[in-house]
């Protein structure tokens, strides 16, 4: 009997010291919790607020983009919008109610399900915009029949459809894979170790296609873009500097893509292999990061444009000389676009950049530079 107490004493110490270790993580985790939700709501508002504003102005037609390109660009604001309208909000209000992470419920899984669907879906749109315009580029005289209305249609229905059908298993209570709340994070995360096939299977299937897949395409663009560019120094007979359009459009979409995506990926891949997690901030920052996409993209592809930014500018303006004309009138605003005319903006010295940043329009970086300067 002494042999026994003797044996167990320590066992039963080091017991207590993981349990109040445990105790005190938990207890720093809900302290932050105040801090974090900040973020989560600053960071929910500056993205409705940009995808708000980037619905006002491709709703209608922009000039230099096709429909196609409308429809795909819509398709990426309405998957950047579920972060602030769907994702934060679930999770929020699981965070208000739930102080254990390791409490699953089958409302745990219905968000981390919602979760996981606007992830992937925002990857894949990312992913089709990048061959949309891959085709554009490349096969300018063949875009019409490569890239059919019904075609684009197809391709937007299956980075919206394809996901959750993919992730339905996250779904269910007693599925193939566990799901908890993570105080860490305050999301509902998947326990990706309790089924490291499937976990793996995810990856496979979402993040490495679809990050190929715009890689290459962007690469490919980029290098054309630069041999275009070399041509068209060698041919220019008054000396007028170029914008690098390349350089501001192709490498800021990748590096925000790679940046706010690969963090999260590398601790899933981690957790499925070692069944651990990283430290709080750690996780939090990888969990949330991917969600800043969705207000970069309103910069990236849409703010650098300069039709993007002259409509939005007349819709703002307009929306001002309603509510104040007489604040316009004295300050000399046109009554049409709202704002002072300046007729300089619509000269030719603007025509290759607004023209060439267009994201997906068929005249992107190759033909429409030729036609420009020519």
């Amino acid at each position: 009997m002494l042999e026994w107490q003797n044996v167990s004493a320590p066992t039963t110490s080091n017991d207590d010291h993981n349990l109040t270790y445990m105790d005190s993580h938990h207890a720093m985790e809900l302290a932050h919790r105040p801090v974090k939700i900040v973020i989560i709501i600053v960071l929910g508002v500056m993205i409705t607020l940009g995808n708000i504003a980037v619905i006002s102005v491709i709703s209608s037609s922009v000039a230099g983009w096709s429909r196609n390109s409308r429809y795909f660009l819509l398709s990426l604001t309405g998957a950047d919008s579920a972060f602030g309208l769907i994702v934060m909000p679930l999770n929020l209000c699981v965070s208000l109610v739930k102080n254990s992470s390791m409490e699953p419920d089958p409302f745990c899984h219905i968000v981390a399900f919602f979760n996981s669907t606007v992830y992937s879906t925002c990857m894949y749109t990312l992913a089709t915009i990048s061959f949309e315009r891959y085709i554009a580029v490349f096969y300018p005289l063949r875009y019409r029949s490569l890239m059919t209305r019904r075609r684009a249609l197809l391709l937007i229905a299956f980075a919206w459809l394809f996901p959750p059908m993919l992730l339905f298993p996250i779904s269910l209570p007693e599925g193939i894979i566990e799901v908890h709340f993570s105080t860490a994070s305050l999301v509902c995360n998947p326990s990706y170790s309790s089924n490291v096939v499937y976990s793996f299977t995810l990856t496979g299937f979402i993040f490495f296609p679809c990050s190929i897949v715009m890689t290459y395409c962007n690469l490919r663009l980029w290098f054309a873009a630069k041999r275009q560019q070399k041509r068209l120094r060698k041919t220019n007979l008054n000396g007028r500097s170029r914008p690098n359009v390349a350089s501001r459009v192709l490498i800021p979409v990748m590096a925000a893509y790679y940046a706010c995506w690969t963090p999260c990926m590398a601790i899933m891949i981690y957790n499925a292999i070692s069944g651990s997690g990283v430290s709080e901030w750690k996780e939090f920052v990888a969990v949330w990061l991917p969600t800043s996409n969705g207000f970069l993209n309103c910069i990236f592809y849409f703010w650098i444009n300069q039709s993007f930014r002259r409509k939005f500018y007349t819709i703002v303006g307009r929306l001002f000389w309603g509510l104040c004309p007489e604040l316009c009138k004295a300050m000399g605003c046109n009554p049409v676009t709202g704002f002072h005319e300046d007729h300089s903006v619509w000269n030719n010295n603007n025509t290759f950049q607004e023209r060439s940043s267009s994201v997906s329009s068929t005249c992107t970086l190759l033909t429409l530079a030729s036609d420009t300067y020519v």
